[in-house]
């Protein structure tokens, strides 16, 4: 099965930036491409850099982006994954991946369940966790553990995800270096900003990625952002997004990997057969110490999470 993920930079409107989307999917399909990956918020500007409410009104055309987004899965025949800020009511709004069956229809939803809180990553003014859980989405081309950038950190999503079949992990993702603002000197921007500080983060999202791929007997696509913008407050510099989407197989094997600096259409022939054949050999799910695992269910094992003992 082919896949292509669409790595994009923002082109200054949702107009500008949609139909150049649009173009990319058309150009996916036309190279034989079943599955199509959208970026994390791919209609807009990576608005959380700072809190302002007025971003909020991006959410009031989540219907009707929806319905846009169907039209164009059904006019080129592919499962497509968006990314979309969805209003769920007054006051409550979600980080939303909505997937697309080829015929148009909806296969299923994703509302991002780890929410940052960082500088530039002001998330938590915007979105409400998910309530849905990690449940896959049963498409034409195969079971999607579609998951949504900070998720990708979390070995127990993409571990849920795994135990509940899923056949392919997939992380629309928005993250890059902070920029240093250039009107003032901000030595705590500079020092984390060096060369090999930024070789160093960018190599760390690569690998935690590959590691749930081997991990789970998976193969894992994560699709990122390119570009430079700019922070509205002007508090912070703004983001350059370093790009790098990728493809592993389910040992954890590159399958394909984009440049950090401009727009890819990334194409990747998956073997949806490989992760079966990887786990008779690896047989980590067989191996599982599942009653030993409580403590995953407090914050940290110290025990204080625990109820009481009777009589205490």
């Amino acid at each position: 099965m082919k896949a292509a993920l669409i790595q994009q930079q923002y082109r200054g409107s949702k107009k500008s930036t949609v139909a150049a989307t649009v173009s990319a999917v058309a150009e996916a399909a036309a190279a034989g491409a079943e599955l199509v990956l959208l970026q994390e918020l791919h209609q807009s500007e990576y608005f959380c850099q700072c809190e302002d409410t007025k971003y909020f009104d991006y959410a009031a055309s989540f219907e009707g982006d929806i319905a846009f987004w169907s039209g164009v899965a059904k006019e080129h025949g592919v499962v497509l994954v968006t990314s979309l800020f969805e209003e769920r009511a007054p006051g409550l709004y979600h980080n939303t991946a909505v997937v697309f069956e080829k015929d148009g229809s909806v296969a299923g939803r994703y509302r991002k369940m780890h929410i940052p809180d960082d500088p530039g990553y002001y998330e938590k003014f915007y979105f409400t966790p998910g309530d849905m859980g990690f449940e896959p989405v049963d498409t034409s081309v195969g079971r999607l553990g579609v998951l949504v950038f900070w998720d990708q950190w979390y070995p127990e999503a993409a571990r849920i995800m795994a135990l509940k079949g899923a056949e392919v992990l997939i992380y629309p993702t928005a993250i890059g270096y902070l920029e240093c603002p250039t009107d003032r000197r901000d030595e705590l921007c500079e020092k984390e900003n060096t060369e090999a500080e930024r070789r160093k983060m960018r190599e760390a999202w690569i690998a935690v990625q590959r590691g749930h791929a081997v991990a789970n007997g998976l193969p894992v696509l994560a699709v990122n952002r390119v570009g430079v913008e700019k922070d509205p407050s002007g508090v912070l510099g703004g983001i350059r997004f370093w790009g790098h989407s990728f493809a592993f197989g389910p040992q954890g094997e590159p399958l394909a990997m984009a440049g950090g600096e401009e727009e890819e259409i990334l194409l990747v022939d998956l073997d949806m057969e490989a992760g079966a054949e990887v786990r008779k050999i690896w047989p980590f799910l067989r191996d599982r110490r599942i009653e030993s695992y409580r403590c995953l269910l407090e914050r940290y094992c110290d025990g204080s999470g625990r109820p009481p003992l009777k009589g205490s």
